[in-house]
């Protein structure tokens, strides 16, 4: 129990910060007796929220300027039954483009983890990952969702959409049962995805001239399920893209041997019926497998950007590293910061970031997709202003990843930036978020 909850708990730590390091808990200002314990159980889960309710040096840089949007709750979600884990409504925010940007559309799909039982769906709807009830009324937009030309050069000025993720799959479970051994649950993520894009085409998308869908972490995880969808939603729009941030989670041993992520996403397959979202892929092999990027890459059709760490920092604390991998602790400091760890540690990360490369191998032989794989060890990095555009931070081959996206989704050049084995990139922002 405990370290499903630390997987639980520490990547919603990274995600809940992932659209501005400001971001509080909503629930902390407005709890009731209920919330209030279902937070006790993610507390006394073992695992720390202390990083819900603050952030590091970086949080003024990425503040500055931001323009803070409202949360807009679906209409009639409730009647279609698309709804949160507690039943509420989902919701979304949203920034109206302008000048040469109003017909153009970026959808950005919040991340923040997963739930695999129910105990820990059921912790889960008492926070803001699973019910909009807990949701921030505002938000920051920065990074990919900045409307300053500075720091967002080719979207600023579109219609930009921050999706709230509050089903706990990625957007991607569909079960009609709400009594779950008697606590009553709502697995409705696939509902969720297409009542939002429902009420967004009444808003303009439906007339979109370009659109680009993208998220982080378990939100790219969704971008990459739903990349597909996305484009048959959009038969007349001119482009369609997905670009996937932090997303490609690795079906990988971690370093007791064990296939720890494997396990962890085979529960929540199966508790939230998540393999009839993949019918040609589960009918060659484990529904579970299908949930992996490496084989949902295989079938996607639609130019997709993958945007990704060669050393993620979450997935080497919890993927390859997680707790009980290292009863004696002696990952502790390398977990935390790559410069302390030593020779047979970063042999063990270069396995790693060798696994992810060969996993996109058949990427680089597509000529209309993309690719920025830096060696920083971080975790997301569109969202944040100092690491998708900032004067001195995150480049490849001196182009900044806000450069490197805009240049694949124009077609100025072909975009296959893969950085060298740490530590060879001396722009790294490495804090380990």
């Amino acid at each position: 129990m405990k370290e499903e909850e630390e997987l639980l708990v520490t990547e919603a730590q990274a995600e809940h910060r992932q659209l501005h390091p400001l971001w509080k808990w909503s629930g902390v200002l407005h709890t009731t007796a209920s919330t209030l314990l279902g937070l006790a159980l993610l507390f006394f889960s073992g695992a720390t929220l202390l990083k819900f309710t603050s952030w590091s040096r970086e949080g003024a840089l990425d503040s500055s300027d931001s323009v803070l949007v409202d949360l807009t709750l679906v209409m009639n979600a409730t009647e279609k039954g698309a709804v949160c884990l507690d039943g509420s409504p989902p919701a979304y925010h949203f920034l109206k483009g302008f000048d040469s940007g109003t017909d153009n559309w970026l959808i950005y799909l919040e991340g923040g983890g997963w739930c695999r039982n129910v105990a820990s769906c059921n912790a889960r709807k008492y926070t803001s990952l699973g019910s909009s009830n807990l949701m921030e009324r505002q938000v920051p937009f920065t990074g990919i969702l900045s409307n300053l030309p500075s720091i967002n050069p080719d979207f600023f000025n579109w219609n930009k959409v921050v999706i709230r993720y509050c089903d706990g799959a990625s957007f991607s479970g569909d079960v009609e049962e709400t009594n779950q051994n008697g606590t009553t649950l709502y697995f409705r993520g696939e509902r969720i995805w297409k009542a939002v894009l429902e009420e967004l085409f009444m808003k303009g998308l439906a007339i979109a001239k370009k659109a680009l869908l993208t998220g982080c972490s378990a939100g790219g995880l969704a971008t990459y399920i739903h990349c597909d969808d996305f484009k048959a939603l959009l038969p007349n729009t001119e482009t369609v893209k997905c670009m996937a941030d932090g997303g490609f989670f690795l079906d990988v041993k971690d370093i007791s041997g064990r296939s720890y992520m494997h396990d962890f996403y085979s529960d929540v397959v199966h508790l939230q019926d998540v393999g009839k979202r993949f019918p040609n892929c589960i009918s060659q092999m484990d529904a579970t497998k299908c949930f992996f990027p490496e084989e949902i890459i295989k079938s996607i059709s639609t130019p997709v950007f993958i945007l990704n760490s060669a050393y993620d920092s979450w997935q080497v604390q919890n993927v390859l590293v997680p707790s009980s991998s290292d009863p004696s602790n002696s990952w502790a400091s390398c977990k935390l910061d790559i410069n302390k760890c030593n020779s047979n540690q970063m042999k063990v990360l270069e396995g790693f970031r060798s696994a992810l490369l060969d996993k996109i191998t058949d990427v680089n032989q597509k000529k209309d997709w993309g690719i920025f794989i830096d060696s920083c060890f971080v975790h997301c990095q569109s969202w944040r202003n100092i690491l998708w555009h900032g004067p001195n931070y995150q480049r490849i081959n001196n182009k900044t990843m806000a450069e490197s996206v805009g240049d694949w989704y124009f077609d100025t050049r072909e975009v296959k930036e893969i950085d060298g084995s740490y530590p060879c990139n001396p722009t790294c922002v490495n804090d380990g978020s």
